[in-house]
């Protein structure tokens, strides 16, 4: 039979390769971490593609995609392998809090909490708001027992910051309204 290239076997035991060659169950902290960042990606490649989307928002989701395809690549690195990532350079943080500072300075200031949701891609904005902060949870639970760039933590922080205000610029974009947390207790 002839063997397939997307997939070769290796992880039916329920582990798999990090980068560097050592094996790893596909449960660990480490693969958690790469992991969620993966997923995140997916999602932003999905809010990449929605029409509320301009050209400039585009080009810069698909920058953060290359940048997480990075941290996915250092989260799956282990410490003995002879190639090493380079840490997150400073200027990819800069860039996130700049685009933060330019969105949020379109938008009128909160008052109150505002619930996820209003249009359909506000509301993808704020799902990958959440899984990036699930990522941002799963690093910090890796980085107790392994290294990790202090740079990875403080992006996927400011990038979950980013798609909150992203969020909002949409449903001002698509003149639809923010819906404030109405206490309940």
């Amino acid at each position: 039979m002839k063997k397939s290239p997307l997939y070769t076997r290796t992880g039916d035991d329920g582990t798999t390769s990090l980068v560097g060659g050592a094996r790893a169950p596909k449960d660990s902290p480490r693969l958690e971490a790469y992991g969620t960042v993966d997923e995140l990606n997916s999602w932003l490649g999905l809010l990449a593609a929605a029409a509320t989307i301009d050209e400039p928002l585009r080009a810069l989701l698909h920058q953060i995609q290359n940048t997480l395809f990075d941290i996915g690549a250092a989260l799956a690195t282990e410490p003995e392998s002879r190639w090493q990532p380079q840490p997150l350079p400073a200027q990819a943080i800069e860039t996130l809090e700049q685009q933060i500072d330019a969105i949020d300075s379109e938008l009128p200031p909160l008052r109150s909490f505002i619930l996820p949701g209003g249009h359909p891609d506000a509301a993808r904005a704020n799902v990958a708001r959440t899984v990036a902060r699930r990522a941002e949870r799963a690093i910090i639970t890796l980085a107790r027992t392994a290294t990790v760039d202090p740079g990875i933590i403080r992006y996927i922080n400011r990038l979950s910051d980013l798609l909150f205000a992203l969020g909002r610029k949409i449903n001002q974009k698509t003149s639809t309204p923010e819906i404030n947390w109405q206490k309940n207790c």
